[in-house]
Formats: structure tokens, sequence, C-alpha cells
């Protein structure tokens, strides 16, 4: 380990023991029982569902019942979030997810990962969104000018029981988030910035290379070491075109107990040895994974479910009695004998807490007021479900590609999956569904490529692999790529065949201009990129407006891209 790292490492350790944390080891034959929660990719949902699924105020009504649970049987608990509060939700959104970590404190989490998603907006709102939290943002990997950007690692004693929480964020932000966000930026004044006065950008450093450091120093301070991560759990560590994920890192580091992870978006439930139930249903029976003695657990998204394990230690071990993913009022639709479709709770149902309701309902009240404007209309759904959209091309992947390319007189637009967060349902469509489809607030811009330019870019963009965020939605292209040899063949722009000599005006946004999701880089690098300045949301919005009703079946996809794929390619997170 080179000299600084060590410094680096000594210092934070000595300032956690500056904390008043004791380092005498639990009395031997002790039994401690803990119960760590946990939540992740959070992403706006402060307030409930249409169909009364989710939300803070139920979550806090069943945590303050575990809470109460765990202490009358005299046992110790933690609260965990693997990060990505922000973005989803416009409520949220517009109100830089202030009644989120206000939510969430008041609830008491303990500690919570950074994810990528905390850079989707200017320093300077990450700044008042720590103060917000009255818990510790946690990030070992994130740095400035050649120092740590935040607090790696925070111990807590709970009855007498040393844990430390190390946090790790996935080193793949740097090409999810605007390079603006990343940029130095003097508004970042406040949270634990070790050099304020440093004019370097931020780096994201191996999230696995700097648990190999930390972890050994953390088991010679703690009972317990969890990392509380915004990485991905890849089914076996297959992570495609991801950076690796949780599984990879505990398989690479030795000495970590529990891994509560994030960013992938999925319930870690394992129905055999490197094999995720990606087909679990709530309320279920869910097995965390596991990997070179590590529990691995993940609670999906939103705020769907509290993961709940439940550990005995005694004498240096750490045994996981039980583990459960606890449903927070979702739903399944049954038909009654009328044939009418209700929907009904999987599980018991949760009453929200009156005091968060209190909390949360002026910042609900502010955004319905300015999101429930309507816009247009579609005559069907413009379908742009997650699971769908990053594997293949949707509706209203097409149509949001079309607005870039009508607002552009582009010959052709691409956009990637990722930018697209929401469906639009069948009627009227709201100011707010469509901020729900578009919330990053990306700036929109075209590039002018020659026949040859296009044939690289498409050849490029089309080997990110489905399932990414990265993965390409077209308008004005019709096109065949070969897996097996990673080549595009019979490209047609505008109906016509690709001509090489020929320029092409292409309209995309100025996050994949910028190199983000793995896109090729035009921001800077090309000559003839402009980014417009126009932002995202705002030219759907106009789109929809001019073009209402939306005939939803002109934008479903007949064929235009044709992909021969080898071999299904695994998922990935954004």
């Amino acid at each position: 380990m080179k000299k600084t790292a060590s410094a680096l490492i000594v210092a934070s350790a000595l300032s956690c023991m500056s904390m008043g944390v004791a380092h005498a080891a639990p009395v031997k034959d002790k039994v401690i029982h803990l119960t760590v929660l946990h939540t992740n990719d959070h992403h706006g949902r402060f307030w409930k569902n249409s169909d009364g699924e989710y939300g803070l105020a139920a979550q806090k009504t069943a945590i303050d019942k575990i809470r109460a649970e765990v202490k009358a049987a005299g046992g110790q608990l933690l609260l965990l979030s693997g990060g990505d509060v922000n973005t989803g939700v416009p409520e949220s959104d517009l109100q830089d997810a202030e009644p989120d970590f206000k939510g969430m404190s008041k609830i008491g989490y303990d500690a919570m990962a950074l994810g990528n998603h905390e850079f989707d907006n200017p320093l300077s709102v990450l700044a008042k969104q720590q103060k917000w939290a009255n818990f510790p943002l946690l990030s070992a990997n994130i740095y400035r000018g050649g120092k740590p950007m935040f607090e790696s690692y925070r111990i807590f004693n709970k009855g007498g029981l040393k844990i430390a929480v190390l946090g790790l964020t996935t080193d793949d932000t740097k090409k999810m988030v605007s390079p603006e966000n990343l940029a130095y930026s003097a508004t970042w004044k406040s949270g634990r910035v070790t050099n304020p006065a440093s004019k370097a950008g931020i780096e994201f450093r191996s999230p696995i290379e700097t648990a190999k450091k930390w972890v050994p120093v953390l088991r010679g301070q703690a009972d317990v070491v969890i990392a509380a991560t915004h990485m991905g759990h890849y089914n076996d560590g297959k992570h495609g075109s991801n950076a690796p994920g949780d599984v990879e890192m505990a398989r690479a580091v030795s000495g970590i107990d529990l891994i509560v992870g994030g960013h992938s978006q999925n319930p870690v439930c394992m129905k055999a040895e490197n094999t995720r139930d990606d087909a679990y249903v709530p309320g279920g029976e869910c097995k965390p994974d596991r990997q070179n003695g590590a529990y691995i657990v993940q609670a999906h998204e939103w705020g769907k479910y509290v993961g709940r394990a439940d550990f005995t230690y005694k004498n240096g071990v750490l045994t996981l009695d039980k583990y459960a993913l606890i449903p927070i009022n979702l739903k399944k639709s049954v038909t009654g004998a009328d044939g009418k479709k209700t929907k009904v709770v999987y599980t018991e149902e949760i009453a929200e807490n009156s005091d968060m309701l209190k909390l949360l309902q002026p910042y609900q009240d502010k955004g319905q007021k300015v999101l429930g404007v309507e816009i247009g209309a579609t005559n069907g759904k413009l379908n742009g479900d997650r699971a769908d959209v990053r594997t293949q091309p949707t509706s209203l992947g097409i149509l949001v590609a079309a607005s870039m390319q009508d607002k552009f007189k582009a010959d052709f637009a691409v956009m990637n999956s990722g930018g697209v967060r929401d469906s639009i349902a069948e009627g009227k469509v709201t100011y707010k569904d469509v901020l729900k489809v578009q919330p990053f607030g990306n700036t929109l811009g075209y590039a002018e490529l020659s026949g040859k330019e296009v044939m690289d870019y498409l050849t490029a963009v089309m080997k990110i692999s489905a399932g990414s965020g990265g993965f390409a939605q077209f308008s004005g292209v019709k096109a065949t790529y070969d897996g097996a040899t990673g080549s595009v063949r019979d490209v047609m722009i505008g109906g016509q065949p690709l001509n090489m000599t020929k320029t092409y005006r292409m309209a995309i946004n100025d996050f994949v201009a910028a190199g983000g999701d793995g896109y090729p880089k035009l921001k800077g690098v090309h000559p003839t990129y402009v980014n417009s300045g126009f932002v995202d949301a705002e030219v759907l919005k106009s789109y929809i407006t001019k073009n209402s009703p939306i005939n939803a079946a002109k934008y479903q996809p007949s064929g235009e891209i044709v992909r021969i794929m080898p071999a299904t390619a695994p998922a990935v997170a954004k």
C-alpha cells in the first residue's frame, strides 16, 4: 500500500476514534442480536403511488413496528440505504428531493451509500441534501484533488457491538451523469470536504480496490463489517458492460460480513447457488446471496420493500438467523366473481404514519399544483417500461427519439433507454407524465456526420449490452446488428440506403454526446456537435402537444432494428 493511501486511512480511522467509539470487544459468550434493515434506489418515491403502494409514511409505520419489536426483545437495530434517493418522480425532482431526505431523517436512517443519481444535480444541491439528512452519506471511493470527498465509513456502537459501515459507489457514475456536475464547483463548501480549495474534478476510483484497502483496517476496529454499496447485483458476477458489482467485490475482498446493495434495482433472492430468482413474488421466501462469506442483499427499488436481516453475534461469529423482504403495501390484480379486476395487497396492509404525512403533504401539494396541467392525449399506451425499453425497441423510446429528430429537422435520432424512466398510459397526458419519462433535465443537441461516421457510431452503440441504460432507441434508422461479429449492415436512413459520402444530421442528448452510458464522445471532440440548450422534457412536451392525440400505433416497432445475438446479455442498471 502506498504511503499516501496509508496516511489517509490512518487519518480517517483516527477521525472515527475521535467520535468516541470504544474498541473493547464484546464480553466473552455474550449474545447480541442485531437486526439490519435496508432499502435502496428510492428515486423520489416519498409519496405513495396511485394504487396506494409504498411511500415513506407507510415505510415509517413498518420500521417503527420493527424497532419496537427488536427493542422489546433486547436486540439492536441498524437502518441503511443503498443510495439513489434522487430522480424519478416530478414532485421530488422539482424540490431537489427535500421531502425524501427529510422523510428518511424522520424515519431514522443510520447511514446511506452515495448513488450515481446523487450527482444528477449540481453539487450545490447535494450540499443542501447533506444538510437535510441527519445521517451520513458515505463513499470511500469518490475523490477530488486526490483526497476523499465524503466520509468513507462510520462505526456504530450497538449494545457494545461495533459495526463498521463502509460506503462504496459504482465507478460507472462518471459515465452516467452530466460531466458538468463532476467538474470543479466553488459552491461545494458543505459536507465533509477535505480540500475545498482544490479545483480538481470528481474522480470515481475502483470500489473493489478501495474495499481491499479499507476492509482489513475496519476489521481491526470493529466486530462486524458492512459494505453499504451502490454497485449492482449481477447474477454470478456476470456484469456485462456494467462496472463490477457486489458479487465481484465479495469474491475479491475477504472480511465483509454483509453487503447492503443498490443500483441494479432487483430483489436479491436466490433460488440456487449463483442463480437469482428474478420471478420473486412479494411475500415469498427470500434467501440472500452469499459469496466468500459475505451475505448480499438488495430490496428492489422505490421503497417497495424493507429488507430485514436478523443476526446473532457471539464470540466473534455473526450468524444470519432469518432474512425477509417486507412488502410496503404492494398489490396484485385479482378478478372478482363479477369479472371486474381489483387490486389487493399481497400481505398485511400497513397504515400510513400521521406525523410523516404532516411533514410530506405540503411538498406533495406543491408538486401537484405545478404538474397537473394537461398537455395532450394518446390513444394507446406508450411503452417505456424499464424491462422492455432497455432490451428492445418500444413505442415510447421511438417517440422520444422522434421528438428529438423533429426538433432539429434531423435525418435520424438516437436515444439512450436509461433516459426513458416511465411509460405514458392511454388517455390524457399531463406535464407530470412527461417529467416522469424524462426527469433528468438533459439538454439536446445534434451533429453533422458523414456516412462513414454514422456507420461507426451505430456500430459502437449497438454493441452496448441489452439491459443496459445505454441500450439505444432510434428514430429514422433501419439496420441489422450481428452480435457474433459486432458488425452492422443493411443500414437505411430516412428510408434510403446509407451513403458513405453523404452528410447526415443526428439528434442526441448532451449526456450521451459527452460519452455518457458508454456512447462515443462527440462533445468537445466532433467539430459539428451543437448543444442547443433545449431541455429534453420540454421538447417531448411540445411534440406531444403538437401531434395530439398521439396515434400510439404509429410508434410501434415493426422490425426496423434487427439484432442477431449469440446469447442473452446480462441485465444492467442505471
